[in-house]
């Protein structure tokens, strides 16, 4: 019997010099999402607005959707089942809290047996805080 355990890993809180409307924008079109992915790691990018799948080594293929949108506020993305052998959900969540000052948020969810949570934790928060990096610096 499998145990399906999780938890919700959290990144820092991002800072961007943009407004929550245009990473709103930016960040509801999968078309865009590649150019914020770690270099060298992700191969075989495909996209539509709302999903895409691509091949992260050593894990496989894997494919996103986006399944909930909240304007200027939270974008809630999932894994598609046919596509990724792990299941988990992600949340982005934007705050703005002045002109040119939008705090950002990245929460991931995996659902996967107790046993894997312990390796996969600490490769998460490096993502999820390597996706921060490369938003506050990014020109929307």
């Amino acid at each position: 019997m499998k145990i399906i355990q999780t938890v919700k890993i959290e990144s820092k809180i991002g800072k961007s010099s943009h407004s929550d409307q245009q990473i709103y924008g930016f960040i509801t079109d999968f078309n865009n999402f590649q150019t914020l992915l770690p270099e060298g790691k992700v191969s075989g990018w495909e996209s539509s607005g709302d999903r895409c799948s691509f091949q992260v080594d050593p894990l496989g293929r894997t494919g996103l959707q986006i399944i909930e949108k909240s304007p200027y506020s939270v974008v809630k993305i999932a894994s598609i089942p046919e596509f990724s052998r792990y299941q988990f959900s992600i949340w982005i969540q934007l705050k703005q809290v002045a002109e040119n000052d939008t705090r950002i948020k990245i929460t991931v969810e995996p659902h996967v047996n107790k046993m894997l949570l312990p390796m996969l934790k600490a490769p998460l928060k490096l993502f999820v805080n390597g996706l921060i990096d490369k938003m506050e610096g990014y020109s929307f």
